[in-house]
């Protein structure tokens, strides 16, 4: 395949009683960092996860129906609001040296917030290769350099870090790009960035989008990540987030996270995925839980399959108080495609049901983000120039073992 038209773009078309657990609503407070970069720890923690299992299909309707799309309102722990703002010259001093010198890039990561567009990071890597660095007026340095490396196959990266730190080094920051490519059409755009202040806050976030060729259906793939995390420097608080996002040229899709966050004795975790098949068959689940150090835990998970109109919902919401005595509440759907919907359940107090109603089956077949929509904000990932290939000389492919077969649609 061509340098640089290893990837082809195809497809550019691009009931409730009276045992209901009843979850008081914790106020907490949660790391966060907001948006004027103050760092601060507070929140709306640990709200109920869930209160019935009806309610959770009330949520959302769109022309597919009812599927469960993750949002911050959503979340079982609600979005923070800050308690305190650090001095402007002790978070961070602007790094605004006289002439060269990088601006300030110091904006910690938010939670839920989930994989940015690559306009939003503002990329621009410097075409020729650099190292210098100053000091500002406040006593404060600066740091600025670039350079590429280059490896077999044609792999090309090209990258730029920068960075600063205050005269007492109590607070620094640094900021990595790169774009990476070779001559099988791999193409890569990412940041990295880190930083702490002076009252010991620190935090880490990377980015990174990719296109490939996958080795088994030979079509082009876009790849989206994120890893966000930041710590309290004055108390046992901090969380971590992980995102994915895949997309293929013929609508496959795969979408998730990973959620963890902890403040002194509470700890609470998510995770939750999608997946389409491109050709009808969806899966989607999530699973959220949380404890505290004196044995409370509570949690609530779900899943779905739907292919075709025909399908299945279930689910279990669920508590354990600290002498260990547990509560729970099982829950199912069975949608037969004919307008008919099985749906029973039990929990541990005695109750129980299992009825068939009538009832419209809703679900949503298709992503609301897909692959034309991935290709239109990946422009710069796409643009990238791999290294100009020698006549005769061709990419080296390397074929990993055969993919697993395929799961069987759900009936």
């Amino acid at each position: 395949m061509g340098a640089s038209s290893a990837v082809s773009l195809v497809r550019f078309g691009v009931g409730t009683s009276n045992h209901e657990l009843r979850l008081k609503k914790w106020t907490r407070r949660l790391l966060w960092f907001d948006t004027r970069k103050r760092f601060s720890c507070c929140a709306d923690m640990l709200a109920p996860i869930r209160q019935s299992e009806e309610r959770r299909f009330e949520q959302k309707t769109s022309a597919h129906g009812a599927g469960i799309k993750p949002s911050s309102s959503a979340m079982p722990f609600a979005s923070p609001k800050s308690r305190f703002v650090p001095k402007q010259e002790k978070f961070y001093p602007r790094c605004t040296p006289r002439l060269t010198g990088p601006q300030s890039r110091d904006t910690p990561p938010k939670r839920d917030t989930g994989i940015a567009n690559e306009k939003d990071w503002g990329i621009d890597l410097l075409t020729e290769n650099v190292n210098e660095s100053g000091i500002n007026e406040d006593g404060s340095t600066w740091f600025r350099e670039s350079g590429q490396d280059l490896g077999e196959n044609g792999y090309r990266c090209r990258w730029t870090r920068m960075g600063g730190r205050s005269h007492d080094a109590s607070s620094e920051w640094t900021e990595t790009w790169w774009e990476k490519s070779d001559w099988t059409g791999y193409k890569e755009l990412g940041v990295e960035k880190s930083g702490k202040n002076a009252e010991g806050d620190s935090w880490w976030e990377t980015w990174q989008e990719v296109l490939h060729q996958d080795e088994w259906s030979n079509l082009a793939r876009i790849e989206r990540s994120a890893q966000k995390q930041a710590k309290s420097g004055t108390e046992n608080a901090g969380w971590y987030e992980k995102w994915w996002e895949k997309y293929d040229a013929k609508g496959w899709t795969e979408k998730g996270a990973h959620k963890y966050g902890r403040l002194n004795e509470q700890s609470w975790w998510e995770k939750w995925g999608e997946h389409y098949d491109g050709r009808g068959s969806v899966l989607k689940w999530t699973d959220k839980w949380a404890e505290t150090e004196l044995g409370t835990k509570w949690g609530d998970k779900w899943e779905e399959k739907f292919f075709s109109g025909i399908g299945s919902r279930q689910g279990e919401t669920w508590h354990v108080s600290p002498n260990s005595d547990r509560w729970s509440r099982t829950w199912g759907e069975e949608h037969f495609g004919n307008g008919k919907v099985h749906k029973y359940g039990k929990s541990t107090t005695g109750e129980s049901w299992d009825i068939v109603v009538d009832e419209e089956t809703y679900y949503e077949a298709e992503p609301h983000y897909g692959w034309a929509d991935v290709v239109g904000d990946s422009t710069q990932l796409l643009s990238i120039q791999p290294r100009e290939r020698p006549p005769g000389v061709y990419p080296n492919l390397e074929f990993g073992p055969s993919p697993p077969p395929e799961p069987d649609q759900p009936q």
